[in-house]
């Protein structure tokens, strides 16, 4: 079999031309140790390794598990980061929110980062390199923590990065204070959940849904007690859901945030809010 045969298996399930073939090129990267400039320059892949891609490619058309989860890693800025079924798969939209705290972060020379919801850890470590802050991921889920760690540790952000099993602030000292909360959190409504697409059901639901009807349950929870936590004039930075953008911003108006302001994805969708405590 050839790779326009195995790229064909994607396709036939429906998945788009051009992310067919990023598909099978991952996979040939993972499992057979061929490099970018490998597949370009059109080395020969040996039957037994191409067997290996091409079962990988039935598995991900006859499942529509996540490529991401069969080869265990994730693109994010630049980066590869370890994922697997227990935190969320990293996307394009959340480099905003990443690019926009590392701008606050440096522009202000903050020192101390919390994250609430840390997931794979990307959002945390991509601050903890790109900034000379220190930050705090907590997550609820010890499988979340351990992954975390791992990619903490791939990266070598060594007392840069760190990383805490805690139910949003319930394990955060009262005598901890940070200069900027981030948070990716959970904001899909239950009802929702029917229609999303096979591929997300592979991920965590805990990360995903709330319980609430609007999808604002975390935001709730994590502003409400945000000012305890803050240190005077920080930050508190949200990726939002699709509509979610003015309640919200009622919500930090509500909790003594002001300067409050929406950034755009390239879809012209509110994707980011932040605001400054009083």
């Amino acid at each position: 079999m050839l790779i326009p045969d195995i790229v064909k298996i994607l396709t036939d399930s429906g998945i788009e031309q051009n992310e067919a073939n990023i598909e099978i090129r991952l996979l040939i990267e993972h499992f057979t140790g061929f490099s970018p400039v490998d597949i370009i320059l059109g080395k020969k892949l040996d039957e037994e390794k191409l067997k290996i891609v091409e079962e990988k490619a039935k598995y991900r058309a006859s499942t529509k598990k996540p490529i991401q989860y069969i080869i265990g890693l994730a693109d994010f800025m630049g980066e590869k980061f370890s994922v697997n079924p227990s935190v969320l798969i990293p996307r394009d939209e959340t480099e905003i929110l990443v690019r926009k705290a590392v701008e606050i972060i440096n522009q202000n020379k903050f020192k101390q980062a919390l994250e609430i919801g840390t997931g794979s850890g990307c959002i945390a470590c991509m601050v903890a390199k790109l900034t000379s802050c220190q930050i705090i991921g907590t997550d609820i889920s010890t499988e979340a923590i351990h992954t975390a760690f791992s990619n903490m540790e791939k990266m070598e952000l060594f007392n840069k990065a760190t990383f805490r099993k805690s139910d949003i602030y319930s394990k955060i000292r009262p005598e901890e204070n940070f200069d900027i909360i981030i948070s990716n959190p959970p904001y899909i409504p239950p009802q929702l959940k029917k229609t999303i697409q096979t591929e997300v059901t592979f991920e965590p639901d805990s990360a995903l849904y709330t319980k609430d009807e609007k999808g604002l349950e975390f935001y709730e929870k994590i502003i409400k007690d945000a000012p305890k936590f803050l240190n005077p004039k920080g930050f508190i930075l949200f990726e939002l859901g699709l509509g979610q953008s003015f309640d919200v911003a009622q919500l930090l108006d509500n909790h003594g945030f002001k300067n409050i302001q929406v950034v755009k994805d390239l879809a012209n969708i509110d994707r980011v809010i932040f605001g400054q405590l009083n």
